[in-house]
């Protein structure tokens, strides 16, 4: 018996309503190719490999982030960080795959394939392969075993029980069937490391199968990334100390609905900021009678990432002299500032870049939180709804 849908309360549907509502006039937008989807597309993914790695403490810039999927060196991760990142970039990158797969389907094969990917850097984890023996949840700050998973030799048969739980249930949300799937994934624990990642990779790629927009734009990764504490008080509260499928999941399933409405926000923001500022440097690029091919990596500077020669290279799709001299006169106007050398050199973003990038988080609104009792609530210890 594994953790089932839980009753929403009016208060649930109504941010479910809600979040549905965003994502459709998302999907509008998206609609219209524009030029800036690319970019913004790419940033969301880095944004979601970066927020899910650094729950687990492998933290790393997020153009490194970025660095993943372009398959380039980071500029600041140390190797093993880094591996991480790769792996979990690669599972990503299966579930962006299989989500436009319309003969797919999420059993325990694909599950461990998935696990596979994201540790294949370390065989001694036994990537793809369940555990076998106890495993325990460790909360360093409290110094306290805070979970403990189900015994190892009923973990086949709940795996096989979750995979089978997302081929019915139908008429159930996508997003709380998701949410679920993550839920009973971390809990069942099937694995000797990398639970939560997998958890919250399994949970991006059932939503993403239902999906009104693609997954860049609708996983919670990110956000998850942000609100680590509240996250990890959420799954305690739930799983109460070890394997208890009978517990009620409502305040998991809220959180996760919470978490969906706010990082919706986020995207619009984010949508409506890229439009602005590819408008700004169309403005800006065609002043200074540069090449139209600049404005892209001009982006990325914008938003704070380090850009480099071979990136550019890539996203340009130029020759190296060309490069050179693209970014020689980028310099040479202030617009970018080399750093470092050799190996290490690249260019970040110069005074004017900047300050268009602080005008844009001056204009920012100020995000609206759907459950604003929640936060209390879990500082509380899950005592009282108001």
């Amino acid at each position: 018996m594994i953790y089932g849908n839980p009753a929403l309360t009016d208060e649930d549907r109504t941010v479910l309503a809600g979040i549905h509502d965003m994502r459709q006039q998302l999907a509008s937008v998206l609609r219209a190719p524009r030029r800036w989807q690319g970019g913004l597309r790419r940033t969301m993914l880095a944004r979601a490999i970066r927020g899910s790695n650094s729950i687990e403490g492998y933290v790393v810039d997020e153009d490194d982030a970025a660095a993943a999927l372009d398959d380039e060196a980071p500029l600041s991760a140390d190797e093993l960080t880094f591996a991480e990142i790769r792996g979990y970039r690669q599972a990503l990158g299966y579930v962006l795959q299989m989500a436009r797969n319309p003969h797919f389907t999420i059993n325990t094969a694909a599950v461990g394939s998935m696990h596979y990917m994201m540790l294949a850097h370390e065989l001694g984890k036994s990537p793809g392969q369940y555990r076998t023996g106890p495993i325990y949840v460790h909360d360093d700050k409290r110094q306290a075993v805070v979970y403990e998973g189900p015994d190892a030799a009923l973990v086949p048969a709940l795996m096989e029980e979750l995979a089978s739980s997302l081929q019915v249930d139908l008429d159930v949300d996508p997003l709380v069937r998701g949410a679920m799937a993550h839920l009973n994934l971390v809990m069942i624990h099937p694995f000797r490391d990398g639970n939560g990642r997998m958890a919250r990779a399994l949970q991006t790629l059932a939503i993403s199968r239902h999906a009104i927009v693609e997954p860049a734009f609708s996983s919670i990764e990110e956000w998850l990334g942000h609100n680590t504490e509240d996250y990890y008080q959420v799954l305690t509260l739930t799983g109460q100390g070890s394997w208890q499928p009978r517990g009620d999941a409502q305040l998991w399933a809220a959180f996760n609905l919470r978490a969906h409405h706010m990082q919706a926000q986020t995207v619009a923001q984010r949508v409506d900021e890229a439009s602005e500022i590819w408008i700004a440097l169309d403005d800006l690029v065609g002043g200074r009678g540069l090449p139209e091919r600049v404005t892209g990596t001009l982006y990325e500077a914008v938003l704070g990432y380090r850009v480099r020669r071979s990136g550019y290279m890539k996203m340009t799709e130029v020759e190296k002299h060309t490069a050179t001299r693209d970014l020689g006169r980028l310099t040479e106007l202030g617009l970018l500032i080399p750093r470092g050398e050799t190996r290490g050199r690249h260019y970040v973003a110069g005074d004017q870049l900047r300050e268009l990038r602080e005008e844009c988080r001056r204009r920012r609104r100020p995000l609206v939180d759907p459950y604003p009792w929640m936060r209390a609530r879990l500082a509380s210890g899950g005592l009282g709804r108001q």
